[in-house]
């Protein structure tokens, strides 16, 4: 009960929601309301009764809601506009039905809980509420189709930075989308195009990061871990968020500018892969050898026992 009032007030915020809507929306009554305030105002919430009025969520131990990403937001080339659901089925699919309809590049759709999220080769990404980060990014980029899988090596430059500068924890990105902490992953990135024969519509990419997570399922347990679990202290999500899109702002109009190339340098500094013996698999495949490169268009070069060098533009690789 009490996670549902917070979404109603963190959704409502700056505005206040009177006691009657509450019981209404939470099907119980005004008095089980106040008792469900009182409770959260003795953890640490600061929430303001006025009489007339109802209550206001003023500040929390980590208050999560659209406009306390927005106000963390630096007004840039990127014109952000947030989409905050308290619980979603999927960030990407939400985005999707945005952009079909019409949205425009800079929509960024964040849930609180997701309940059937995924990632690459449609495998599964939930994101309990309090814990992670759900985030999809509207983009219409002007550039031809083939280079869209370049954003994601993109975003995976920007998430690094943003983690780094919010909780001073270094992450290294594995090619192509997923960045690990200590070996374990933390992050997963999943880009997704929607276009004609000759154009690009819109391309979305989804960030799904864990945060304060600290159940995992059986067989993520060993290759699995959460951002809390290497920071000094718990980041705050709102400020994670914020960063992540302030970062890719400037990133994406480096990318604009200068390809995949601009950002290049900084995703070889970064990356875990680059030098290391690995095994790709593409379609049922494997392919083993020496990560050597990604080139200025984001293709992973491998060299195997003979010698002979592939480009990898796509594929799930295992680091030896």
């Amino acid at each position: 009960m009490k996670s549902e009032l917070l979404a109603v007030l963190n959704e409502a915020y700056p505005e206040y929601v009177s006691g009657e809507k509450l019981s209404i929306l939470l099907h119980c009554s005004r008095t089980a309301v106040w008792k469900h305030i009182k409770n959260l105002q003795e953890e640490g919430y600061q929430i303001k009764a006025v009489r007339n009025k109802g209550y206001l969520l003023e500040s929390s131990p980590s208050l999560y809601s659209g406009h306390a990403v927005a106000s963390r937001l630096i007004k840039g080339n990127l014109p952000y506009q947030i989409r905050f659901y308290p619980e979603l089925l999927s960030t990407q699919n939400e985005a999707q039905r945005l952009a079909m309809e019409g949205a425009e590049e800079g929509t960024v759709v964040i849930a609180d809980k997701q309940t059937k999220g995924r990632g690459r080769l449609g495998r599964e990404w939930e994101s309990s509420m309090g814990t992670g980060l759900a985030v999809s990014l509207i983009l219409k980029p002007d550039v031809p189709a083939y280079k869209a899988p370049q954003l994601t090596l993109v975003a995976a430059v920007s998430v690094v930075k943003a983690i780094e500068q919010i909780t001073g924890v270094k992450a290294e990105i594995k090619w192509p989308n997923d960045l690990l902490i200590e070996g374990k992953k933390v992050c997963g990135i999943l880009t997704e195009m929607q276009a004609d024969p000759d154009r690009i519509k819109s391309v979305i990419v989804g960030i799904g990061l864990n945060v304060n997570e600290t159940v995992f399922p059986e067989h993520l347990h060993h290759i699995a871990a959460s951002l809390s679990g290497f920071a000094d202290s718990p980041p705050e999500r709102a400020q994670l968020a914020a960063a992540v899109l302030n970062q890719f702002a400037e990133d994406y109009e480096l990318y604009k500018q200068s390809g995949f190339a601009g950002v290049k340098a900084e995703w070889e500094s970064y990356s875990c892969t680059l030098g290391r013996k690995i095994q790709v698999r593409q379609n049922g495949s494997y392919i083993n050898g020496t990560a050597e490169a990604v080139d200025s268009q984001g293709v992973l070069k491998l060299r195997d026992k003979d010698g002979i060098l592939h480009s990898i533009v796509s594929g799930d690789i295992e680091i030896s």
